[in-house]
């Protein structure tokens, strides 16, 4: 992506689409960043604020036509979708900076809420073509829910988040724990239906939860294929146990059943709250999911063909700051 002008390297042209509301001193961001990319010879950034009516998908698609070779996202997930949403199927590069209380994607990529770290691995150039998600119009990257999942998230007060960070979901998640569950049909690849009654179903591409539990273990985030988890606990005492298996990351988890597939349809008798990358959608009866194969280029931590992608996050962060 570097490109050589009058003897010298430079850095790729870039572009930040940030949400003001996410920072805490948007002029503080805008000067470290400016200063972290001269030093490292990028060129200054172009600036792009989201609006109420346009979280940053109409953002990206202009950075992109001003000749924009990577995109910094910074905001929460809603910001990281929308820009998403704009590069899919280019060669522009997608690089997280966390804000707020950080989001989905940032924490596959093991970098908590710290801007400095996402930028570190932007500077270090690793780079990988991830496989996304799609749900009609609307893509994930990391992963898409119906139930429990999405309850959790509509039950969690900004406030609290603000306030505590992560930990806030699980107030939110103690309302549910005992809800009626769902009642509905999954077919994988076309297959026959399968039918359940479960308290969530989650179609991951990465495994990671917040707070970096790993949920699906074996999600490969450019293998072409998404990760199915059935989760249906029933009581405190399944909860406690699912939680558990997952926290010692065991090969099987009591209730909760995994597959693999390329396209995931979930059909539910009434309509059920819904969520992509931690960001809540309408509520439906359905999602057909399929998966656009390597179709997002993201800056990752280096080295970057290893299949977790937060390998050695921690490294480039400790590098952020003595830099």
């Amino acid at each position: 992506m570097s490109l050589r002008q009058t003897g010298r390297v430079t850095g790729p042209r870039s572009a930040v689409v940030v949400n003001p509301s996410k920072v805490a001193d948007p002029e503080v961001l805008r000067s470290t960043l400016r200063r972290t990319l001269a030093k490292a010879g990028w060129p200054e950034p172009a600036w792009y604020a989201t609006t109420l009516d346009d979280p940053g998908r109409g953002q990206a698609k202009q950075a992109v036509a001003d000749g924009a070779e990577l995109v910094f996202a910074c905001g929460g997930d809603g910001t990281v979708t929308a820009v998403v949403s704009a590069l899919i199927g280019t060669d522009v590069a997608l690089a997280v900076l966390p804000a707020g209380t950080g989001n989905l994607l940032a924490a596959n990529l093991g970098l908590g809420t710290d801007p400095a770290a996402g930028v570190q691995v932007a500077l270090e150039g690793g780079r990988r073509r991830i496989d996304v998600g799609l749900l009609g119009d609307q893509c994930f990257v990391v992963m898409a829910g119906m139930g429990f999942d999405a309850m959790m998230l509509q039950d969690t007060s900004e406030r609290a988040k603000k306030r505590i960070g992560w930990p806030a979901y699980l107030f939110g998640a103690a309302k549910h724990l005992l809800d009626r569950p769902m009642r509905v049909r999954i077919r994988l690849d076309g297959g026959a239906p399968m039918p359940r009654r479960p308290q969530t179903v989650i179609v991951g591409n990465v495994g990671r939860l917040q707070g970096g539990v790993r949920l699906l273990k074996r999600a490969v985030p450019d293998d072409g294929r998404l990760n199915v988890a059935i989760i249906s606990p029933d009581t405190l005492f399944s909860w406690a146990r699912l939680i558990a298996g997952v926290a010692s990351r065991r090969e099987r988890v009591p209730k909760m059943e995994t597959f693999t597939a390329s396209r995931v349809e979930i059909y539910s008798n009434r309509a059920q709250p819904r969520q992509l990358d931690g960001d809540l959608v309408a509520p439906g009866k359905a999602m057909k999911i399929s998966v656009r194969p390597k179709a997002l280029l993201l800056c990752v931590p280096q080295p970057d063909a290893d299949p977790d992608l937060a390998y050695d996050a921690a490294a480039a962060a400790k590098r952020a700051k003595s830099s």
